[in-house]
């Protein structure tokens, strides 16, 4: 191979340099770690080049693009946000996915900044009405559940959910490498007419799907030992079921640390589970897992958790590398216009 189809073949990850509470040291230290592990990459840090500098230590296949301020955190216009700040690291960093300067984009910048820069930087694919946001959260078979979609439309027609669910069949077969993606809708029983009129819809739309391969309803005390490989439902049920699973393994965690350290025979025993216990918080973190594709875009957009420290930086690169690898926003695009072609 000449050097002329070496350079072609690199994947060109944007990250948001300045975007996230820890910005940019986790940032660029993540970014650093990507190089080192993943040897065919390479990233374009955009954001503050002297606060940067500070941190990269490193700059093999790594190169900086200055930007001019950055969306806060808080913010609560993030259309008047993006439209405003089209200097900022994230839209400068969106907008080189736009013009194919880069092949995906990272941030753990305000995740409806992200949304909203998406849409209007990115742009929607025409297949798709509705983006979605993947997370994948952790299960009791040592695997991921992808969860969708969790926040990105708060209502949404049945249709367009499907159109969610297609991305998520195709991601789960080429990214998380699954023969036979299997798909639940999270709902209040596993009774066929369960849940309200969307739930219903949904329900018999997928029973009937040729693609999906639908198991039903499926509960949310299941939601961690699931009979399926993903969960669906509209942007608040999915929401608050996530965000209900990241407050109760911080709970429970708590609450066992705090009867383990009672007692002599408590403290042996928090000696003796030791390894057990960092074993239990390395699974539920989302550091391990890196980050949640944004579903539904022109190009791949990967958000990382805000409080992303350099290893959940380098798995949502990681992850990124993956989509934009194994063709996926393409074959979601051949799937869905063959399926409308079909219609």
């Amino acid at each position: 191979m000449n050097k002329d189809n070496e350079v072609r073949s690199m994947i060109k990850i944007a990250v948001d340099a300045m975007g996230g509470d820890f910005a940019p040291k986790e940032q660029v230290q993540g970014a650093m770690k990507a190089i080192e592990l993943l040897d065919d990459i390479e990233i374009v840090l955009y954001g503050d080049q002297k606060a940067i500098d500070k941190y990269l230590t490193n700059s093999e296949r790594i190169s900086v693009v200055q930007s001019e301020g950055t969306i806060d955190m808080g913010e609560k216009d993030p259309i008047r946000a993006i439209r405003s700040n089209r200097k900022s690291s994230m839209a400068l960093a969106l907008s080189s996915v736009r013009s194919k300067e880069c092949d995906a984009v990272v941030s753990s910048g305000a995740t409806q900044a992200l949304i909203a820069g998406a849409h209007i930087l990115v742009g929607r694919l025409k297949s798709m009405k509705r983006t979605a946001i993947a997370p994948l959260i952790p299960n009791v078979s040592g695997t991921q559940t992808i969860l969708l979609d969790a926040g990105g439309n708060l209502e949404i027609r049945p249709e367009y959910m499907r159109h969610q669910a297609l991305f998520a069949h195709i991601y789960a077969n080429k990214v998380l490498k699954i023969d036979k993606p299997t798909i639940g809708l999270l709902n209040i029983g596993t009774e066929a007419g369960k849940g309200r009129e969307l739930d219903q819809e949904v329900f018999n739309l997928f029973k009937n799907d040729s693609v999906l391969n639908f198991v039903g309803n499926v509960e949310p005390k299941s939601i961690l030992n699931p009979p399926c490989d993903i969960l669906i439902n509209d942007g608040f049920t999915t929401n608050i079921a996530m965000k209900t699973i990241e407050g109760t393994a911080k709970g429970m965690g708590q609450l066992l640390k705090q009867e383990l350290s009672k007692g002599i025979l408590g403290k042996i025993g928090m000696l003796l589970s030791a390894r057990n216990l960092k074993n239990f918080k390395k699974k539920m973190a989302p550091e391990e897992i890196g980050g949640a594709m944004i579903y539904g875009l022109r190009g791949v957009v990967v958000k990382a958790q805000g409080s992303s420290k350099s290893l959940g930086f380098y798995n949502a690169i990681r992850q990124a590398r993956t989509i934009v690898h194994e063709e996926v926003i393409q074959k979601v695009e051949e799937t869905i216009k063959s399926d409308q072609d079909d219609e």
